[in-house]
């Protein structure tokens, strides 16, 4: 039995998709036999009334929090103070199910390796690098990894021209899909430009692939099962990942093994380009001629049993507590 903080709310666009995850990683984890305490990066240390009251009305609803309650929350966020506190301090890890970027953009975990405490998933650097899309998108280029044409905003008429249509106009910096458009005519450029920029001043342009959508979870030195994503918007937005019957998820995805291989070599590959530790989810689209691009690297993905990584770990016979266990175990062993 050890004794563990799990670190979650946040004040970004994903705080609800948190605090879903972590109502079901606290009741994993205290199944393994484990102290848990939950602590919110907002309101601290949760009693168990407040704990039972806040994970219990976890939903995660069509829209983003607004922008006003994210200020408030940001008003009342003070990760320096929280990081120095006692609940972090006498706990022996810090499982963190945190989303956007500054849950998972490496400012926390910059904050708790200063601390000497020690936490689950990927370190500062890594963190970082695959929150930055630009920068990751840099890194996997020079490996030679294969992934969707690409520029940052602004851009010339000649480059946008060799990217075509249509485009996926995405902030530099954030996740959940929140800002990102599907741009199928040129007039349609600059106001998917303005809602990227709504969330991050740097904004990428990407040439949208043709083919299926697919994820693979990582998990320490092996990639897992293969899944397919068919939502029923134009693309994996915010309402296709978070509102139940608007995306069909295929575990194991029904393509041929070669297929399949190719992209669990590629998840593996960009787990380890981008400096990323203990599990991350590498997510994929196949181009026009059925080859797999990456996406981008989640390096805290969702953890609720219904999830993506989860339902990976499954297709490789891990359930949902067995999924937290390794994860536990990956990072008390560094």
């Amino acid at each position: 039995m050890i004794r563990i903080a799990l670190l979650t709310g946040g004040s970004t666009s994903e705080r609800d998709v948190a605090f879903a995850g972590a109502a079901q990683v606290a009741p994993a984890l205290r199944s393994l036999g484990h102290e848990v305490v939950v602590v919110d990066t907002v309101e601290g240390a949760l009693d168990a009334e407040r704990e039972a009251a806040l994970l219990a009305a976890a939903a995660v609803r069509r829209e983003p929090p607004s922008r006003e309650k994210l200020a408030r929350l940001r008003r009342n966020e003070d990760l320096p103070r929280l990081v120095s506190g006692r609940e972090l301090a006498r706990a022996d890890l810090v499982f963190l199910v945190l989303h956007g970027e500054q849950g998972e953009g490496g400012a926390v975990q910059a904050l708790l390796d200063l601390a000497g405490l020690r936490y689950t998933g990927s370190g500062m650097l890594g963190s970082a690098l695959a929150m930055d899309k630009g920068a990751s998108k840099r890194l996997l280029r020079d490996a030679g990894l294969p992934q969707a044409d690409w520029l940052e905003w602004p851009a010339a008429e000649p480059e946008l021209a060799r990217l075509g249509l249509p485009l996926v106009v995405k902030p530099a910096l954030g996740g959940s899909s929140v800002g990102v458009s599907l741009v199928a005519e040129r007039g349609a450029l600059d106001g998917a430009v303005e809602r990227a920029r709504a969330e991050h001043e740097r904004v990428l342009v990407e040439a949208a692939l043709p083919g299926r959508e697919f994820t693979v979870g990582v998990l320490g030195d092996r990639a897992l099962g293969v899944g397919e994503i068919l939502p029923a918007n134009a693309f994996f937005d915010y309402e296709c990942k978070y509102t139940p019957g608007m995306c069909r998820e295929v575990f194991p995805a029904e393509i041929p093994a070669p297929l399949a291989e190719r992209m669990r070599e590629l998840a593996l590959a960009t787990h380890r380009c981008l400096e990323l530790r203990d599990f991350s989810r590498i997510d994929f689209r196949l181009d026009g001629r059925g080859e797999p691009a990456v996406l981008e690297a989640n390096t805290l993905p969702g953890m609720t049993s219904g999830s993506l990584l989860p339902q990976s770990a499954a297709v490789a016979g891990l359930d949902f507590a067995a999924l937290c266990a390794e994860i536990c175990r990956l990072a008390l062993a560094r």
